[in-house]
């Protein structure tokens, strides 16, 4: 499953964090707000062990029961000041950062739609599902608690130790003693951590591909009995992830270990020494309560350790995935160039020039797929294009609305270079209908206009359906508003390429390329479909793959793509009485072509 894989070498977990400023920015002041909260809440709990160092000393020993009234008061209000104030903290963080965590889906989605076929030729859809989904919710988990609290613990262990070390230095350092090695099992604990978080979160991913692949493909599954074979793909998937998921257990497990154990210990310690010095009478009962009451309310701060280093890492690896597809180039939206003067007879129309392709990531010197391509389609003119399986012509069609750029040549559109045009204005000129039609998880009705400017009516959507033939949109239970379902699979194969073609269609293109848009039908609404698409190529310059003869003889010349070139231009009978090739291909020996690329 094709993807691309960052690695953690020499990885800053705070830098790659530091990345989700620009998101973050806009909600600081609530965030710094929210942070600057939980301090003064976590301190407020820090103040309960100092009252109770005072009735211990106070109250207590002077057996004055208004006294422990007054502290058991005191000991109330500071408990709902801290309740409340986390309460608070929550309040503040909550909207902000659902903001926040939109925001970047947003962002990502619009700059899925912006980057190149080719791009999405690399990657798996599962990888990229799993972006928008599970790294963004860690994201803004990280966000909501681990960001903050590790401000928010750092703060309250500084502050509790010197606490600590003000009621009494020895029993300090001895609850100091374990600080070092913590801190040298935290460090080893980040490095090893974030190589395995990386690891699930793409298998994670992969996963993610395999289901999507099994729903959508669950047809060819069933029919050809492969369910077996997919569960078994599937189980080793999850067999894999699960054994990387333990791995992060067991590191966790490891670090929890050391985090609490030696601090727990250096309390014993200190308990034990306490009370040695208590009954020495060199300490107060009451400073031991406090000091013992303070390192026990740090230990939560420092048991969180852990598991906030934790989610921050695989924040951090999220973090990584998420720019991995923001820092991938989009298409350019601005022209790079300008043709201002009227074309020329000679320019006008569509017309490729020495065009060259070879696909970025074929194999290091391999030959181009297209070399030499040289045609003109003149104005309101409409040209087949033929050739054998393989030969490139869907690769040649794709090079005309930019769904892949050309490696040397030109193509113009009436004297007007593509890449001088948006790609905006450019696909607004030039329609496609796909051999395999794609539609989506909306009513019949939207997925026609979808090829139509904004404002496109009723007339446009029924005008398109007679262009093609698919009037049995009208008879669907709810007419064009019914909706056709994930990929139109409700739909037979010749009604999804009839929307399809109804979608090119219905914004009255000036260019028009079609990539076999009959083969799915049969022979009469075939006959019927080209006497409505005749009309529509009369008054607009067509490019159309073709396979079939029916299909050639809609278009006034053909072109036969042969070795990576056109190697002859003619009528179909032209072609026939003068090129074996292309007589054989319209024999019907060579079988269809399935495998364009």
């Amino acid at each position: 499953m094709a993807t691309t894989r960052a690695t953690t070498e020499e990885r800053s977990a705070v830098r790659t964090l530091l990345r989700l400023w620009p998101y973050v920015r806009p909600v600081r002041t609530r965030l710094f707000t929210a942070a600057f909260v939980a301090v003064v809440a976590s301190c407020t709990g820090l103040v309960i062990p100092l009252v109770l160092k005072w009735m211990v000393d106070g109250p207590v020993a002077d057996r004055d029961p208004a006294g422990v009234w007054l502290g058991a008061l005191y000991l109330l209000l500071l408990g709902l000041a801290e309740a409340v104030l986390f309460g608070i903290r929550r309040w503040l963080v909550a909207r902000p950062l659902s903001h926040v965590e939109a925001e970047m889906r947003a962002g990502l989605y619009r700059r899925l739609q912006r980057l190149p076929v080719s791009f999405h030729d690399r990657w798996a859809s599962g990888q990229l599902l799993s972006r928008g989904t599970t790294d963004l919710m860690l994201l803004r988990m990280f966000l909501a608690f681990p960001l903050t609290f590790l401000l928010v613990n750092g703060v309250t262990i500084l502050v509790g130790v010197v606490i600590m070390l003000m009621q009494d230095w020895v029993l300090g350092l001895v609850i100091l003693g374990p600080a070092v090695p913590v801190m040298w099992t935290c460090v080893v604990f980040e490095r090893r951590y974030a190589e395995v978080a990386r690891r699930a979160q793409d298998q994670v991913g992969d996963l993610t591909t395999v289901v999507e692949e099994s729903v959508l493909g669950i047809r060819i599954i069933k029919g050809f009995g492969r369910h077996r074979s997919q569960a078994r793909a599937f189980r080793e998937l999850s067999g894999t992830l699960r054994g990387t998921e333990l791995r992060k257990a067991r590191l966790l497990a490891t670090i929890w270990g050391v985090i609490v154990t030696l601090p727990e210990l250096a309390i014993g310690a200190a308990l034990v020494l306490g009370a040695v010095r208590v009954a020495d009478g060199a300490l107060s009962a009451g400073t031991l309560v406090a000091f013992l009451s303070t390192a026990l309310a740090l230990r939560w701060p420092v048991d969180s350790i852990g598991f906030l280093l934790a989610m921050s890492q695989e924040a951090a690896t999220a973090t990584e995935r998420y720019f991995e597809v923001m820092d991938e180039v989009p298409e350019d939206a601005t022209p790079t160039a300008a043709v201002a003067s009227p074309p020329t007879s000679s320019e006008a129309g569509l017309r490729f020039e020495n065009v060259r392709f070879r696909y970025p990531d074929a194999p290091p010197g391999s030959p181009p797929l297209l070399t030499r391509i040289d045609l003109h389609i003149r104005p309101g003119e409409s040209m087949a294009l033929v050739g054998a399986t393989g030969s490139g012509k869907t690769t040649l069609t794709a090079l005309i609305p930019r769904l892949h750029e050309v490696t040397s040549g030109h193509i113009t559109l009436n004297g007007v270079d593509i890449t001088a045009m948006s790609r905006e204005e450019l696909r607004a000129r030039v329609a496609v209908a796909f051999e395999e039609p794609t539609l989506f998880s909306a009513s019949v009705g939207e997925n026609v206009l979808m090829g139509a400017a904004d404002g496109a009516g009723k007339a446009d959507l029924d005008r398109a359906l007679a262009v093609a033939q698919a009037d049995f949109a009208h008879t669907l239970p709810q007419s064009t508003d019914t909706q056709v379902g994930e990929q139109g699979l409700s739909l037979s194969g010749g009604q999804r390429q009839r929307l399809a073609l109804a979608r090119a269609v219905v914004g009255r293109p000036e260019f028009l390329v079609l990539d076999d848009p009959l083969s799915a039908l049969d022979v009469h609404t075939e006959a019927a479909v080209e006497a409505a698409l005749r009309q529509v190529l009369a008054d607009t310059t067509a490019l159309i793959v073709a396979h079939r003869p029916s299909t050639v003889l809609l278009a006034d010349r053909v072109a036969l793509l042969s070795g990576g070139r056109i190697s002859a231009v003619g009528t179909h009978q032209e072609l026939l009485r003068t090129n074996a090739e292309y007589a054989h291909l319209m024999s019907g020996e060579q079988g269809e072509d399935e495998g364009k690329r």
